[in-house]
């Protein structure tokens, strides 16, 4: 399953269209953020995806979780949103 970052700064648009594309192709996608800020971007970017979606007859839905992963060397938490349709 192929993994999409989101930070902060991420534009929610362009994280969007990357959710529809890979969804489009592989049926689903793993959706990682880190903090408020991104996390908020992800989401947002999961709706805007629902809705490019949906003209082709495409039901997203999203399954959240936490992961532990390592950044510089540390290990952080992250919220993990597996995007797939239905």
């Amino acid at each position: 399953m192929e993994v999409l970052k989101v930070s902060a700064k991420s534009v929610p648009n362009s994280v969007a269209g990357a959710i529809a594309g890979i969804v489009r192709d592989q049926s689903e996608v793993e959706v990682q953020a880190v903090g408020a800020g991104a996390a908020n971007q992800a989401i947002k970017a999961v709706a805007i995806a629902r809705g490019y979606l949906a003209t082709s007859g495409i039901d997203l839905v999203c399954i959240p979780a936490f992961a532990n992963i390592k950044i510089d060397g540390d290990e952080r938490t992250a919220i993990k949103l597996i995007v797939q349709h239905r």
